[in-house]
């Protein structure tokens, strides 16, 4: 038979348990609303930072801009009285702004005005210097001659800058070329359209070489809203001016007139263009012996000279000092 005391006992002590643990629970629960309050305290302050940050980036790009008006406004009316704005609209000047990356009627009008002052400017700056300087004796006819070619070098700088622009352009393009055709290949191969594969590509591409990226959106742009598929990739060709990206244009529009393979064709694209980056690699691995000739002998000799026969001259200046 149960005990009635032994019940007793072990109900009280349930009891006592229940208690201590009725009084425990609150301090021992975690203030989750408090919590959550914070979060979203600390989460409303970083995304108001953000959006003030965001504010200022425009309210600077804004300012950039009605800059960039205001003096690109200065230097069309000053091209319009010299009628000279049919410079800045032809499609050879065109076509290098876009091969160096700039768009738009802006960058034309700034090198064609450019052109224009720069001579003047560096002209008139030289002429000042030779001319108000004492200490420069020369004649008025070599210092003419010296402002002369101030003025071509102002004329000629606009120039050299677009061409090294779009150069290094073409040259960061060419570099991972090879990187965007095995995508593209992948792509095809994988049945998606040419269109889809190049929205990949662009996406995969946006850390390696943004610049490419940004020429694969735009040619995808324009196949979607242009009628004419080939004209959105000459102008792709047109804009990057690359040898590589001219012949990949070049197998896309015979393989959609003709009917060809687009993978086969790519992947003989991709592999051309694998072996001429290796040839590069190779040329500029050949061509190290001869550009550390001049280095070695202007910096390194000398001192191993200096190493070699140093002490015996030291010890020959000894002798004849004693």
């Amino acid at each position: 038979m149960i005990n009635l005391q032994n019940i007793i006992i072990a109900m009280a002590t349930l009891g006592g348990f229940l208690t201590i643990i009725a009084i425990a629970m609150p301090f021992l629960q975690t203030d989750n609303y408090g919590n959550r309050l914070k979060r979203l305290a600390k989460r409303r302050e970083e995304l108001q930072a953000q959006q003030r940050q965001k504010l200022e980036q425009q309210q600077q790009k804004s300012s950039l801009r009605r800059r960039e008006t205001r003096s690109q406004g200065l230097m069309t009316q000053v091209l319009n009285k010299l009628n000279m704005m049919e410079k800045a609209r032809s499609p050879e000047l065109r076509t290098k702004m876009l091969q160096a990356g700039w768009r738009g009627q802006g960058p034309a009008i700034a090198y064609v005005f450019s052109r224009m002052a720069l001579p003047v400017v560096l002209a008139c700056i030289t002429a000042i210097v030779l001319f108000s300087a004492q200490k420069i004796e020369l004649d008025a006819m070599v210092k003419l001659l010296i402002c002369a070619g101030a003025a071509g070098v102002g004329y000629l700088a606009p120039s050299i800058v677009v061409s090294n622009t779009a150069k290094k352009r073409q040259e960061t393009m060419v570099k991972s070329f090879p990187d965007a055709l095995d995508l593209l290949v992948i792509c095809v191969e994988a049945g998606i359209s040419l269109e889809q594969g190049l929205v990949r590509v662009a996406k995969e591409l946006a850390d390696i070489s943004p610049t490419l990226s940004d020429e694969f959106s735009i040619t995808t742009a324009e196949m979607a809203y242009l009628g004419d598929r080939r004209q959105a990739l000459e102008n792709l060709a047109t804009r990057t001016g690359a040898d590589p990206v001219k012949a990949l244009v070049t197998s896309l529009i015979q393989s959609e007139k003709y009917g060809t393979p687009l993978g086969v064709a790519l992947r003989v694209l991709s592999q051309e263009n694998r072996e001429a980056r290796m040839a590069r690699a190779e040329q500029k691995a050949g061509s190290l012996p001869a550009a550390l000739t001049v280095p070695m002998i202007l910096f390194f000799l000398p001192v191993l000279f200096i190493v070699l026969i140093g002490p015996a001259v030291i010890q020959i200046l000894q002798t004849f000092s004693e």
